[in-house]
């Protein structure tokens, strides 16, 4: 099947969000390609259909529900590959539908809070539509030029930060040693996992190993390229720093999302030429991850970033 997307299967699915939050799954049945992880409600385009009226119809086939095509909201879309097979799996949410919802073809349903959901048991494609529901749209990042000095300072601005809500947050203090990060990181362990928050260390895959829970890593560039297979349990959040195509292609398996820079020019670094809002959308749009605009960003920023296809917009100074 081709369509506006090259050789590649459209697809489209069905996000449905309840009152509590709890998002649908559904189980693909046996003798499936497969058969047994859990996904979200969909299928894919007949000849000449559009793609919101397909999903429309496929929810119906599947459900037995009716949804408004102008009541859905854009949430990712996702090149991906199994095997030679390519599709585009294109992710709309809805909170709203009418009918009472049934399992017609015979699959399991089990309604589940995207924070309890376990990401082994989703087809692999179907993960990064579960991150995007769960990533926050602001991720802030701490100023290199924080002083070892000032831990006690930090620990408190950060924890201030996580009580107001700041989901994801960077721990980038090249100041300070290892060892004080992980001393920083495991005070602030108790907080973030209460408010399911996550606290991320820079390039320090060993630090979260050891820490768990709450705790992930956020990796450079230089990296990617010397892993093979994801570093962390599905359980801890990995982040990927990326600046072009090849790095968010690599980052694909190893990482739950990407920052993307710079997407204007910063302070830092002058030098450096700017991606656009054109080229960034462009390159995030290409990639099977939630991608952050980050370079020049502030958190007003964010819905912009959303309009040009990111997750949201990460930074440093202006997020503090």
């Amino acid at each position: 099947m081709s369509d506006a997307t090259g050789n590649m299967l459209h697809v489209m699915a069905g996000v449905l969000c309840d009152t509590r939050g709890n998002v649908l799954l559904a189980q693909r049945p046996a003798g499936k390609h497969l058969a047994g992880f859990w996904e979200f409600p969909g299928g894919k385009l007949e000849p000449g259909e559009a793609p919101l009226p397909a999903l429309a119809r496929e929810l119906h086939e599947e459900l037995g529900i009716h949804v408004e095509p102008k009541d859905g909201a854009p949430l990712i879309r996702i090149p991906w590959h199994y095997g030679e097979r390519g599709l585009l799996l294109d992710a709309w949410r809805f909170t709203r539908w009418r009918g009472t919802l049934a399992p017609l073809e015979g699959q399991a349903l089990q309604w589940q809070l995207p924070g309890d959901v376990d990401l082994a048991t989703l087809a692999p494609a179907d993960r990064p539509i579960l991150q995007a529901l769960r990533l926050p749209p602001t991720y802030a990042i701490t100023p290199a030029d924080a002083a070892p000095d000032q831990a006690e300072a930090w620990r408190q601005r950060i924890a201030q930060a996580i009580e107001r809500g700041i989901g994801l947050i960077q721990l980038r203090l090249p100041r300070w040693s290892i060892e004080q990060v992980r001393h920083l990181a495991e005070r602030l362990q108790p907080l973030a996992v209460s408010h399911q928050a996550n606290l991320l260390l820079n390039r320090d895959i060993g630090g979260a190993r050891q820490l768990g829970a709450g705790i992930g890593v956020h990796m450079a560039a230089a990296q990617l390229d010397k892993l093979q297979e994801r570093p962390l349990p599905w359980s801890q959040l990995i982040g990927a720093s990326c600046h072009d195509a090849a790095q968010l292609s690599v980052s694909v398996h190893l990482a739950d999302f990407a920052t993307l820079s710079p997407v204007a020019r910063t302070a830092s670094h002058p030098d450096t030429p700017a991606l656009g809002w054109p080229q960034f959308q462009m390159l995030a749009e290409a990639s099977a991850l939630p991608v952050y605009a980050l370079g020049g960003m502030a958190p007003a920023q964010a819905d912009e970033a959303r309009k040009h296809g990111a997750q949201g917009v990460a930074g440093i100074r202006s997020f503090w």
